[in-house]
């Protein structure tokens, strides 16, 4: 994908409470970064899906960037077998200086790639001629007091309902009282990415109950053919991927230069899945 007046090359920042995960680092990314408002010091972890230069020409100008500002952190960078080879390469390339900030690089396979305390990220195999993975990002399922329950059952406020909120059970006074008998489960959101892929079974493994589905989409259903030469998605294969995985929300991104006109692949994939939205640089989305 080449960039064109309009529209980037590839970035999605998910943020997170503390985390602030970057999937993919398209050329130009810390101006865009800048224009949207977004601090470097925010990033924490990098998710690359594949070494294709769209998705990943950002890296060299994001961390020079980064050593020139003080990043205070230790950056996690994740990616296929021979990231840590390339990265090797570009500090090769590239003038960097002694001050060089803090990377941890992790070389990845299908499953999860990392877990705190809130998040789980996992990523899927998919089918680009090289190796290339999308990522989803889930929230842990929280649990929250239910007050009225908790009431009834004389719980005090305090540590006791921390145990029932974290899932343990309490002793009050000679009765057992266990987590779900004042508590309720509020499950986790989730958002996937699918990166540069023909169609294959990681797209809907990714899609699965998603509550924000962002997809490749480089050409239109009438150019199917081209697609699959290329191995690359339609508008209307990244729709069926949705509405069979019982996505929420479908946002289209990743889009050939050839096309102006991005309301095309909306209309294009609405026909199939209706809560469909065409990706425009710098759009913000609240999950």
């Amino acid at each position: 994908m080449t960039p064109t007046k309009d529209r980037n090359h590839s970035g999605v920042f998910i943020k997170h409470l503390h985390e602030g995960i970057l999937v993919d680092c398209g050329e130009n990314i810390q101006r865009q970064m800048k224009v949207a408002g977004l601090s470097l010091a925010k990033v924490t972890r990098i998710l690359i899906s594949h070494w294709h230069g769209d998705h990943t020409l950002g890296l060299p100008g994001l961390i020079q960037s980064m050593n020139a500002a003080g990043y205070p952190h230790t950056l996690h960078v994740y990616g296929p077998k021979g990231t840590k080879k390339r990265f090797g390469y570009m500090y090769q390339a590239f003038a960097f200086d002694d001050r060089s900030i803090r990377v941890e690089l992790h070389e990845i396979e299908e499953g999860i790639v990392f877990e705190t305390r809130e998040l789980t990220a996992a990523a899927r195999l998919l089918d680009h001629g090289i190796d290339t993975y999308g990522y989803e990002v889930a929230e842990k399922d929280r649990r929250r007091i239910d007050l009225k329950k908790a009431k009834a059952l004389l719980v005090p406020h305090g540590p006791l309902m921390g145990k029932l909120q974290a899932g343990e059970r309490i002793k009050l006074g000679k009765k057992t009282i266990k987590p779900e008998d004042a508590t309720y489960v509020v499950k986790g959101k989730k958002v996937a990415f699918i990166a540069d892929t023909a169609l294959c079974d990681g797209c809907y493994a990714l899609a699965k109950d998603a509550d924000a589905l962002i997809s490749e989409s480089t050409f239109l259903s009438d150019m199917e053919e081209k697609s699959r030469e290329y191995k690359h998605m339609t508008s209307r294969d990244a729709a069926m991927v949705a509405k069979k995985a019982g996505a929420k929300k479908l946002y289209l991104t990743h889009f050939s230069s050839r096309y102006k006109d991005t309301k095309l692949h909306e209309k294009d994939a609405k026909a199939i899945f209706k809560d469909t939205m065409a990706a425009r640089d710098f759009l913000k989305v609240e999950v």
